[in-house]
């Protein structure tokens, strides 16, 4: 028996080892003011060319604002940082300042994204400088065009993202402005905005200032949360048409968590999951999971373990990994108990949370942005603080999960024009939508294009390699 025992011990020493080996952690860059500082809440898109691309808050070349007027960056996926644009470029800071929130590339291939400073309008009580935020668009060469300035009252300091739509129009939020309180927006890639709906129109109960961006739904739906207000004061869960008919599906009170400061996801499961920045069972915020028609659950309430080693303060949204599991940002706790300054986790849809890496300051501190898994399998993502200047880095975890193939869009009909990113894609002899084959090109390694075929029906895009088969990350969806 003891032979047996031994062996038994002989590969779980194993396991663990092939554990390790496949999670690895590395700080990938580090801002130093001159190439951007203080990456807030964008997480990072991978764009056609294969590079990521993101956005800082402050930092860059412009001298208007005190510590620059923010950047938008790209890096390879082996850590090469360079500066795509430095905003206050123009006279008057045009152009916008503080971009915020994440971009979007688009299927006409701009990248698409907000400034929630800076612009051609005037909001009262701004100095130095003026302007409401704007709506851009940049090529990823770094090639600017401001295609929309906010004025108040078509909205005012956008804070997120845009999500472009089944329909090809892009969507958004403004934290304020409107009638009273924030607002839902759409944009035309060509830079024309129409309000959908301004918060606080049902007398605050429909909630107020949205700090996140939308997600679209596979019944076509969007949604979103507002960080205050509604009946309980502490933020709201919401779905809104495209046409802009507006629901809200919760209201926040404290125990189920309290002010959602990002965005939700679909995962593969149909459900919407998001965090809340406080409240929960110990009030350090919560996991939660909602229904498209609105049945909210909390899945994971965090600081529950002693001295928050599990992480505190969920700001960022969260992302579904190739292998079905929730991978997220915390800005506070982890297992540095005297930094406290942060951890990247993974949940499991049904609420089994494993912490994946606490940040020491030294590689990095208080992450607000959520995670971007590239086609190569592996994690990216910025902290807000730390580092080798207190300026934020960039890191990368791998935890060992394999290739993989994304669609831009993620849905369609049949006769949609379809791009397939990944790496390693030259010589593709196949692609199929849930197993219909598509007609395509070959782009480059990175890139292939093709259209939905006639026949598809929602599933997974798989591209057949000289090196093997690669899925895509989630479903096509076939409306």
């Amino acid at each position: 028996m003891c032979w047996k025992r031994a062996g038994a011990l002989l590969l779980l020493l194993a396991v663990a080892t092939m554990a390790s080996l496949a999670q690895t952690f590395a700080t990938l860059a580090n801002f130093d003011g001159t190439n951007g500082w203080d990456p807030y809440y964008g997480s990072l898109v991978q764009a056609t060319n294969g590079d990521l691309y993101g956005t800082t808050g402050n930092g860059g070349a412009s001298a208007a604002c005190a510590s620059g007027c923010g950047t938008i960056f790209k890096i390879t996926p082996a850590g090469a940082l360079s500066t795509v644009y430095s905003f206050c470029s123009q006279t008057n800071c045009t152009d916008g300042t503080t971009p915020l929130g994440a971009l979007v590339q688009a299927t006409n291939g701009y990248l698409y994204g907000t400034t929630t400073y800076g612009g051609g309008g005037n909001c009262s009580g701004l100095d130095p400088l003026p302007g409401c935020g704007t709506i851009f668009k940049i090529t990823p060469a770094g090639a600017l065009t401001t295609i929309h300035s906010f004025h108040e009252t078509d909205g005012e300091f956008p804070e997120a993202g845009l999500v472009q739509a089944f329909n090809g129009d892009l969507y958004g939020t403004t934290y304020g402005g409107g009638t009273c309180c924030g607002t839902v927006f759409k944009i035309t890639p060509a830079g024309t905005l129409t309000t959908l709906y301004n918060f606080g129109t049902g007398g605050l109960s429909d909630g107020a200032y949205p700090s996140s961006g939308l997600v679209q739904a596979g019944n076509g739906e969007l949604y979103g949360t507002t960080t205050s207000t509604g009946d309980a004061g502490a933020g709201t869960v919401f779905k809104i048409t495209p046409a802009g008919a507006l629901t809200i599906l919760h209201t926040f009170g404290g125990p189920d968590g309290s002010y959602p400061w990002a965005g939700l996801v679909q995962a593969t499961n149909g459900l919407l999951y998001g965090t809340t920045r406080s409240g929960g069972a110990s009030g350090y915020g919560t996991i939660f999971k909602i229904t498209p028609a609105g049945t909210l659950s909390t899945v994971y309430s965090f600081c529950s373990e002693a001295n928050c080693t599990d992480g505190s303060l969920p700001f960022a949204g969260l992302l579904q990994g190739t292998d079905g599991d929730l991978y997220g940002t915390t800005a506070q706790g982890g297992s540095n108990i005297s930094c406290g300054c942060g951890t990247i986790f993974k949940i499991t849809p049904a609420g089994v949370l494993t912490t994946e890496h606490s940040f020491d300051k030294t590689d990095g501190a208080s992450p607000t942005t959520g995670l971007a898994q590239d086609t190569n399998g592996a994690f990216y993502g910025t902290a807000f603080a730390g580092g080798a200047n207190n300026g934020g880095t960039i890191f990368r975890l791998s935890v060992g999960l394999g290739d993989f193939v994304k669609t831009l869009p993620t849905l369609g009909e049949a006769g949609s024009a379809v791009k397939v990113l990944g790496s390693g894609l030259t010589g593709a002899t196949s692609v199929t939508f849930n197993g219909t084959p598509a007609v395509f090109t070959v782009v480059d390694a990175a890139e292939i294009t093709t259209t939905v075929p006639t026949g598809a029906t929602t599933g997974r895009v798989q591209v057949v390699t000289p090196s093997g088969a690669l899925l895509s990350n989630v479903d096509f969806l076939v409306p």
